[in-house]
C-alpha cells in the first residue's frame, strides 16, 4: 500500500485523539464486542465500503502450506497452517512469526491470509486456532478462557523454535482483533516472543467489562455476570449450552453498522468458514457461561514490561475499536508504534489487501527479527 495511507506514532493528548473521544461520545456507540450485552444507539460513523478490496482466501504460489498440531502446557492439541517460502534454505535458521485470528474466528479466516504473506517476505509464518475454536482442541466448543488462548501463543513459540529452519532467537507474533490482546497477555509473561504486532486490535476485556466508549455501567455489567452465573446450574444438571453475542444470523432494518460490519465478513462468502465438523450457527459466537472470564482479563495491565522488546499497533483511523489501540499504545514502554490506516474500518484490515499495511509488518519484523 502506498506511504501516505499510513499516519504514523500518533501521541497521546493530539487533537487527533481529541477528535476520537468526541466522535465516539457524540455518536453514542457501545457494544460488548463478541460478548453476552451490545448497547448500540446511533449508527457509527465509519467507512461504509465493505467489500471493496478484499481476498481472505488468498493463496500464493510462492509458499508452501503444512497442516499441523502441537500441545499446549495443559496438553491440548493446537491446529496450525504454517507457511514456508518455496525457497527456504532448510539448513539454515530463519525468523518465524505466529498468528492469531480474530476473536470467535478461526486460522483461516484473516490469520492465514497474515500468515500467507508473511511467508512471502521470506519469514516462517504460522496461523493458529485458538484452544476451543476451529481445528484445535478444547471443550465445550467456543468456550472463553483468556489465559489458555495466551498459552497458545506460546505453545506456538514451543513447536516454531523447535523446528531445525527456525531461530528461536527471533520468533514474532501477530494478533488481529481479539487476538491482539492474547498475544499482549502472552509476551508479558513469555520473553520469547522478540516483537509483537495487534491489528485492529480489541481489548477483550474491557470490551466485555464497559463495551465502546464505556457505555456499559457497573450494574449491567453485574447483571450481565448475574444471568451467566445462574445458567451454570443448568449446565451443570445437563442442559444445553447456550452461545450467544457474536455475529448476527441475518441483517434486518434496524441491524446496527458495526454488527453489518462483522456480518459482511464472517456471514457472507467474503470471509465466511465453517470448519469440518463444526455449526455455522455458532461461528463467532462465545458460550454464555464463559464469556464473563473476560470481564476478569486484563491485558495491558503491565504491558510496558514487555519493554525492551518492540510494539506495533496498527488500526483504521475509521475503526470503531480504535481505542483499544490507542489505550495499549499511551500505556507501553518503549520501544513503540502506532500505525492508523487512512479510511480504514476494523474489519477492513482483516482482509482488505489494499488497505492492509504488509509493508509496514514486514519492515518492523525484519528490523526487529534482523531479517535480512
Amino acid at each position: 500500500m502506498a506511504e501516505n495511507q499510513l499516519i504514523h506514532i500518533l501521541p497521546p493528548g493530539t487533537d487527533h485523539d481529541v477528535d476520537r473521544r468526541n466522535l465516539l461520545k457524540a455518536a453514542g456507540v457501545g457494544v460488548a464486542a463478541l460478548g453476552a450485552m451490545s448497547i448500540l444507539n446511533v449508527p457509527f460513523a465509519g467507512a461504509q465500503d465493505m467489500s471493496k478490496g478484499t481476498n481472505n482466501f488468498y493463496k500464493s504460489d510462492r509458499v508452501t502450506l503444512e497442516k499441523v498440531t502441537f500441545k499446549t502446557q495443559y496438553q491440548l492439541n493446537v491446529a496450525g497452517n504454517l507457511f514456508l517460502p518455496n525457497n527456504l534454505d532448510h539448513n539454515a535458521r530463519h525468523p518465524a512469526i505466529v498468528v492469531g485470528h480474530p476473536m470467535g474466528a478461526v486460522k483461516e479466516q484473516s490469520a492465514t491470509l497474515y500468515a500467507t504473506k508473511m511467508a512471502e517476505q521470506g519469514f516462517v509464518a504460522m496461523a493458529i486456532d485458538l484452544p476451543f475454536w476451529g481445528e484445535s482442541e478444547g471443550e465445550p466448543r467456543n468456550a472463553v478462557s483468556p489465559d489458555l488462548y495466551a498459552e497458545a501463543f506460546s505453545a506456538a513459540v514451543d513447536f516454531l523454535g523447535t523446528r531445525p529452519y527456525v531461530d528461536r532467537e527471533r520468533i514474532g507474533g501477530i494478533g488481529v482483533c481479539g487476538s491482539g490482546s492474547f498475544i499482549i497477555s502472552a509476551a508479558k509473561v513469555d520473553p520469547r516472543l522478540k516483537a509483537i504486532a495487534t491489528v485492529s486490535m480489541y481489548d477483550m476485556g474491557a470490551a466485555n467489562r464497559d463495551a465502546l466508549n464505556k457505555s456499559l455501567s457497573v450494574e449491567q455489567r453485574k447483571e450481565i455476570i448475574a444471568a451467566a452465573a445462574l445458567k451454570r446450574y443448568a449446565e451443570f444438571e445437563g442442559g444445553a449450552i447456550e452461545v450467544a453475542g457474536g455475529t448476527d444470523l441475518e441483517l434486518t432494518a434496524t441491524t446496527h453498522p458495526i454488527q453489518r460490519e462483522f456480518y459482511d465478513f464472517y456471514r457472507t462468502p467474503r470471509g465466511e468458514f465453517t470448519p469440518a465438523g463444526a455449526s455455522d450457527q455458532r461461528t463467532t459466537k462465545p458460550t454464555v457461561t464463559s464469556n464473563t472470564k473476560f470481564m476478569n482479563f486484563y491485558p495491558f495491565n503491565d504491558i510496558e514490561t514487555i519493554s525492551p522488546r518492540p510494539m506495533l499497533f496498527i488500526s483504521g483511523d475509521q475503526a470503531h475499536s480504535k481505542e483499544f489501540s490507542q489505550d495499549a499504545y499511551n500505556r507501553a514502554a518503549e520501544p513503540k508504534e502506532l500505525v492508523w490506516v487512512k479510511g480504514a474500518g476494523h474489519v477492513d484490515l482483516y482482509d482488505r489487501v489494499d488497505l492492509i499495511p504488509f509493508d509496514k509488518l514486514s519492515s518492523f519484523f525484519g528490523q526487529h527479527l534482523s531479517y535480512s
